[in-house]
């Protein structure tokens, strides 16, 4: 009996198989350290750059044969935001970060989570201990940011009682555990620089979008650090994908109603004085001293 699968999905001997991507192969167990004590590696996956062109054009049969018209379609799916093909590919992975790491990460709900539990397991005494080099003060522009860098005896200050705090909760809850304390209650004192773990499944829009906010210079640095590890394993799992993800989110700029009539209605570029104040009737400050860095890094500013 004559079959009606896609040219793509089956072999000589008329044999169905499952799609595979070359670069999500590669990355399969293959873990990424993150920090002192965590990692990331891919589990498992389901689908590659072809599936993202497989679901926009299930109407059409098989569909095209060409990559080049392939990419198109990711493109132009990607720029104007027609989501749902990209929903077609999920991954599954392995992480393990800093609880405070992790209470970020789950604000991205769009995902199934599998998390170490401290009321069966022992926790490990794991802690994140922050490099030198990240260690700064308070942002004078930025309530959630990072400022200049702590002088070296105050660095010290910080790491030694960190060290100091982190051993005698540890020895705390041994000695909770050591009495037969509940683990569900041993485990309170602990500190959110505790090391936990899970298994993090997405599908790959929802992964873009987790990216986009966690690859972002204002993401907390922790954090950064596990994003740039998913990026080197989807980067090559869905290439096409991620080009059109760089291109058409990641690194595009955003305006709004208010500043495209602001771009509109003047003569662009423009000295730092003039800009200052035709960009007035922007009223909210936030609003404006945002757009004046758009202006700025698009050297509309001289």
């Amino acid at each position: 009996m004559e079959n009606n699968l896609p040219p793509r999905l089956i072999d000589e001997s008329n044999t169905t198989f499952r799609s595979v991507s070359e670069g999500s192969e590669k990355w399969l167990y293959r873990p990424i350290q993150c920090l002192d004590h965590g990692f990331v590696y891919l589990v498992d996956y389901c689908g590659d750059d072809y599936s993202i062109v497989q679901a926009a054009r299930v109407s059409y049969g098989q569909g095209t044969k060409k990559v080049s018209t392939d990419e198109g379609l990711i493109r132009y799916l990607m720029r104007h935001a027609h989501t749902t093909p990209f929903e077609m590919v999920e991954f599954k992975f392995h992480c393990k970060m800093p609880i405070f790491v992790a209470r970020q990460w789950i604000r991205h709900r769009m995902a199934s989570v599998n998390e170490y539990s401290g009321r069966y397991s022992e926790m490990l005494n794991e802690f994140y201990l922050p490099d030198r080099s990240v260690l700064k003060k308070q942002a004078t522009g930025n309530r959630q940011g990072r400022g200049d860098d702590l002088s070296v005896d105050d660095q010290n200050f910080v790491l030694g009682l960190l060290k100091s705090e982190y051993g005698s909760q540890h020895a705390t809850y041994k000695r909770f555990l050591e009495i037969d304390l509940a683990k569900e209650l041993a485990r309170i004192g602990l500190s959110v620089a505790n090391y936990t773990q899970w298994y993090w499944k997405i599908d790959l829009h929802n992964l873009f979008h987790f990216l986009r906010l966690r690859l972002d210079s204002h993401a907390q640095h922790e954090i950064q650090v596990f994003g740039q590890a998913i990026a080197q394993i989807i980067s090559e799992s869905v290439p096409m994908a991620w080009k059109a993800f760089e291109d058409y989110r990641l690194y595009s700029v955003n305006f709004s109603r208010l500043e495209l009539d602001v771009l509109g209605q003047n003569q662009w570029p423009m000295s730092e004085e003039k800009a200052s104040q035709v960009i007035l009737s922007i009223v909210n400050k936030r609003e404006r001293e945002e757009f004046w860095d758009k202006l700025k890094n698009l050297n509309f500013i001289t």
